[in-house]
């Protein structure tokens, strides 16, 4: 007997071998579909040709490098829904930052434990296939969310989110007019993995913000504690 749809498909790109066999073997462990790649070129032309539902991205690559592939992948609308879980040597804060505001759901450090990857790769597919609670049309000012299609529209315009970001939206939208803490919104939509800090909330508002354009006006920064998105009556 076999599922009604295919277990999802992952690409790992990363240059080193031993790598790319520690990840696959233990993501094919799992049941996930693996496609593997060794530069930034043949990452971008595998993701446009494979649609992979996430996808292990090492920063240090030969020619395009992690953050360059993270940068193509985004601006393609083809390819800017990917959930992207950042692998790298890289622990300095500042390429934690970069990875996040370029759109990067995750980021892991090596050494790694395999099994944690396949944790973090759980919990963001998670985010990305959840069923919704109601098949509504949720609706404030500008701003809709079709909770059954998983799709946000500004005035009518579709607007191409990654799964960690439709997934804070979609939680600020349905708590609106609640202040939601950065550590609430940590364990909510994060799901509490242990290196993932508050300034991870920050950079991705803020990349939500940017897309949402008009909309984002919508998100409020509450100082010292959170975010909240403003109700009907606040705006």
């Amino acid at each position: 007997m076999t599922d009604a749809a295919p277990n999802p498909r992952i690409l790992v790109v990363d240059d080193e071998p031993d790598i790319v066999a520690l990840v696959a073997y233990h993501l094919a462990k799992e049941g996930y579909r693996v496609a593997t790649a060794a530069t930034g070129t043949e990452a971008l032309a595998t993701a446009r040709r494979e649609r992979p539902a996430l996808i292990v991205l090492d920063l240090m690559l030969p020619g395009l490098s992690g953050f360059e592939v993270l940068e193509q992948l985004r601006a393609d609308a083809a390819t800017s829904g990917i959930a992207v879980l950042m692998l790298t040597a890289r622990r300095e804060e500042p390429d934690r930052i970069k990875g996040l505001s370029l759109g990067a759901d995750d980021y892991l450090t090596k050494p790694f434990s395999p099994q944690e990857l396949v944790l973090r790769v759980r919990a963001i597919l998670r985010r990305s296939a959840a069923a919704p609670a109601a098949g509504d049309l949720l609706t404030i000012g500008a701003l809709s969310i079709d909770r059954a299609a998983h799709t946000v529209a500004v005035r009518g315009v579709d607007i191409d989110l990654t799964p960690t970001e439709y997934k804070l939206l979609l939680l600020l939208a349905e708590r609106r007019g609640r202040v939601q803490g950065r550590a609430q919104l940590l364990e909510s939509v994060w799901e509490a993995a242990p290196d993932i800090q508050t300034r991870t909330v920050d950079m991705h508002v803020q990349r939500l913000r940017a897309k949402l354009e008009t909309a984002g006006d919508l998100i409020e920064t509450v100082r010292g504690f959170g975010y909240r998105l403003k109700a009907p009556r606040d705006s």
